[in-house]
C-alpha cells in the first residue's frame, strides 16, 4: 500500500537530507519543495507590511496543489515541508509580527482550514525536532548566503511556533525525532534506527519514541 510522509521542521533542520535519505533506503519517491518563483516576493522584501499577505497567498496556493498532487501520486512519497507547516507557522509568524493585519490573517485562515479539510492527510508527519544552536550550525554548515542574516531570536520564535503546531495536530500519527541528539549524515547507524521508527509508525504502533540507549547504540553501529 502506498504511503504519504511529510517531514516538517525548522530552517536548517536537515528536511531535505532526511528526504532524500529515506527515499533511498525505502525506494519511495521524494518530494522537494518545488523551485517557483513568488511573484510578490521582491515587493514583500522591500514592504512587508503591504506584500505579506499576497506573498503567503501565493505560498498557500502552490502548496495546496502540490499538496493535492501527493494524495493522488501513484507510489509512496516523502515530502519536503507540509502546507500546515505554511499557515500554522510561517503565515502565524508574520501575524505576530505584525506584517498581516488582523482582517488579512483572518481571510488567510480561512481559505487555508477550508481547503485543507479537502485533502487527504499524510499517512505521518516526521518532525524534527532541533535546540537553536543545532539550527545555527547546520545553517552555517550549508553556507547559504542568504540564510546568514539568521538570527537566534527569529529561529528560537519559529521553535516555539512548531512545538505549538505539532502539539496540536491530529490529522494523522507524528514521529519527533531529536534531531540533535541523531545525526543521520555522518551516522548510517542513526538513519536505520530513523527509518525503523518510521516503519513502526507506519504499520500502527501507537508508542514510537527514541531512547537515549537506541541512540548511543546506533551510533556505535556505524
Amino acid at each position: 500500500m502506498k504511503k504519504y510522509v511529510a517531514v516538517a521542521g525548522n530552517i536548517g533542520v536537515g528536511k531535505s537530507t532526511l528526504v532524500e535519505m529515506l527515499c533511498v533506503r525505502l525506494g519511495w519517491e521524494p518530494f522537494y519543495e518545488p523551485v517557483t518563483e513568488n511573484p510578490y516576493l521582491k515587493d514583500f522584501y522591500q514592504d512587508m507590511n503591504s506584500w505579506a499577505f499576497h506573498s503567503q497567498i501565493f505560498f498557500l496556493t502552490h502548496r495546496l496543489r502540490s499538496h493535492h498532487k501527493l494524495g493522488q501520486h501513484p507510489t509512496s512519497v516523502v515530502q519536503d515541508r507540509s502546507v500546515y507547516e505554511d499557515a500554522e507557522v510561517f503565515a502565524y509568524n508574520l501575524f505576530l509580527q505584525g506584517y498581516l493585519n488582523q482582517r488579512d490573517y483572518q481571510t488567510y485562515r480561512d481559505l487555508y482550514e477550508t481547503t485543507s479539510r479537502l485533502l487527504p492527510p499524510p499517512d505521518l508527519v516526521v518532525y524534527l525536532r532541533a535546540s537553536v544552536p543545532t539550527l545555527i550550525n547546520r545553517i552555517a554548515r550549508r553556507g547559504r548566503d542568504y540564510e546568514r542574516t539568521i538570527s537566534p531570536e527569529y529561529l528560537q520564535g519559529l521553535n516555539r511556533l512548531y512545538e505549538e503546531w505539532i502539539d496540536n495536530f491530529t490529522l494523522c500519527p507524528v514521529l519527533a525525532v531529536p534531531a540533535d541528539d541523531l545525526d543521520y549524515v555522518s551516522h548510517s547507524g542513526h538513519l536505520r534506527l530513523i527509518v525503523e521508527k518510521v516503519q513502526q509508525k507506519l504499520t500502527g504502533k501507537e508508542e514510537v519514541v527514541f531512547e537515549p540507549e537506541e541512540v548511543a547504540r546506533a551510533a556505535a553501529d556505524d
